[in-house]
């Protein structure tokens, strides 16, 4: 029995009131709960490197920057909530996936093209939260360390044993059939991550109200005081793909939009929920990145909780980390349903009679009750976790690495692919005042990712020559 057979039947029968138009089982998200997806896809652990952006930036551009990828988001956003459904918006067909969107507007060579760039993104975004996760569950132990010890003792941790934590437990939520579960779990993440980001706030504010010099300047870190002029340019590169990170969500939102009720039109609900997600992000990121800026200064570090800006109260930075575990633990989850669908549904299209692949039973587990089960399911998404969690081990690099799936993923996932969809469905002609508009934006957007893209791959080469593992003391 399919998962969707089965959520059928539990509903007391295939019926019209248990199907929607497209014969699947009826969808039963909100507004409330698209909105959480969308927050907890958004402010991740991208908010907490925006202080060491804005520091490389300055008061001026730092902020400007900021707005601005939040207008593009939105914007983008909104022209992709229309592309659900095709031709219509409203009436039209259902597209499950953003692949399937591009495919239904642009063809298969293009479908190809997003489906290679959202994939990947969605991998490396699982990569880079399992290291923060892992950085973040041990600054826990940094900070106790600290308190007992002074905050000169070494009280160097393993992140390894955090990941293989990490990784048992999304080994467990990864048996999850699909998106529609995940609602209680992104409400939850949506808290974790305003209350993490609200403890960094507070910190910065009493760090501020505290007194002391710290070194700030309209144009960021200073060429030699701070920083050489070589570094100052790559470092302003990383931090445009650093923010790009911080704002990336396109690559899941048609995924999330998937599961809204069809009463109202779920573009008229998703465009509702872009705008309360993108603007609650951005009024957060604003606050924690210039605050942020305001208590470190020029010397602001990549991470301002695990980077240790704050010794003290050392049970409210545990209690941020904590938070921030919690969150991308359900983060995670929003960005690797889409990876397992997409494989599940082609490896059973491809192999149709393979018994392995197709099995599925119901199964009762004490507390959760009856729960759908399956042996190929189980193989291949504990594999998943498994080898995402060992390139994180290899590669531990926070800011390059957040930085680096940024600036890949911004141009094609959250600009081109939307604004090419919406000039089709509205067919703008490319010489059109419009079409132009939109051709110059992609094309200011492919430049800024290409410098970014340079920035946090020099970070990550620089990371890698003097990295030095090290062991629990």
């Amino acid at each position: 029995m399919s998962v969707e057979a089965f959520e059928i039947a539990e509903n007391g029968g295939a019926n019209l009131k248990d199907v929607d138009d497209d014969g699947r089982p009826r969808r039963t998200g909100t507004l409330i709960t698209a909105s959480a997806h969308i927050i907890t896809a958004v402010i991740g652990s991208g908010v907490l490197s925006l202080a060491w952006a804005i520091a490389q930036l300055g008061w001026i551009i730092g902020p400007t920057v900021l707005i601005a990828f939040s207008l593009i988001t939105w914007f983008c956003s909104s022209l992709l909530t229309d592309c659900y459904r095709a031709p219509d918006p409203v009436h039209g067909k259902r597209n499950y996936t953003y692949g399937d969107a591009v495919r239904a507007y642009l063809g298969d060579v293009k479908y190809r093209f997003c489906s290679l760039a959202q994939y990947v993104n969605l991998v490396g975004v699982t990569i880079g939260y399992t290291i923060t996760t892992a950085i973040s569950m041990g600054a826990v132990k940094r900070s106790n360390c600290f308190h007992r010890q002074g905050h000169q003792a070494p009280c160097k941790v393993s992140d390894t044993t955090n990941m293989i934590i990490f990784a048992a437990i999304q080994i467990v939520l990864s048996q999850l059939p699909n998106f529609h579960e995940l609602s209680l779990l992104s409400l939850v993440a949506a808290v974790m991550s305003i209350t993490y980001s609200s403890i960094g706030l507070a910190l910065s504010i009493a760090k501020i109200a505290g007194g002391g010099h710290v070194r700030t300047t309209l144009t960021g870190v200073t060429v030699g005081v701070d920083v050489s002029g070589t570094e100052k340019i790559w470092r302003t590169f990383q931090s445009l793909g650093d923010i790009a990170f911080a704002y990336s969500y396109s690559n899941v939102l048609i995924e999330i939009q998937d599961t809204l009720k069809s009463s109202p039109p779920e573009n008229k609900v998703m465009k509702k929920a872009t705008s309360i997600g993108v603007s609650t992000t951005t009024l957060f990121y604003m606050l924690c990145g210039m605050l942020g800026y305001a208590a470190f200064g020029n010397e602001a570090p990549g991470n301002f909780l695990t980077g240790f800006g704050f010794y003290d109260p050392f049970w409210l930075i545990d209690i941020g980390n904590i938070c921030i575990a919690i969150h991308l633990i359900g983060a995670y989850q929003v960005f690797a349903q889409p990876i397992f669908q997409f494989f599940e549904n082609y490896i059973r299209n491809r192999y149709p009679e393979n018994g392995f692949i197709h099995s599925e039973r119901i199964i009762n587990i004490p507390i959760i009750g009856k729960f759908p089960f399956s042996p190929f399911r189980l193989v291949w998404r504990t594999l998943y976790v498994i080898i995402t969690s060992l390139v994180a081990m290899i590669f531990p690099f926070f800011n390059d690495f957040l930085g680096l799936i940024g600036a890949l993923s911004f141009w094609p996932l959250t600009v081109y692919f939307p604004v090419e969809m919406y000039k089709k469905q509205a067919q703008i002609s490319k010489f059109s005042k419009t079409g132009i508009w939109l051709n110059t934006l992609s094309s200011a957007c492919l430049v800024v990712s290409i410098l970014a893209a340079c920035g946090s791959v020099q970070g990550l080469v620089q990371a890698l020559a003097h990295y030095k593992p090290f062991k629990v003391s």
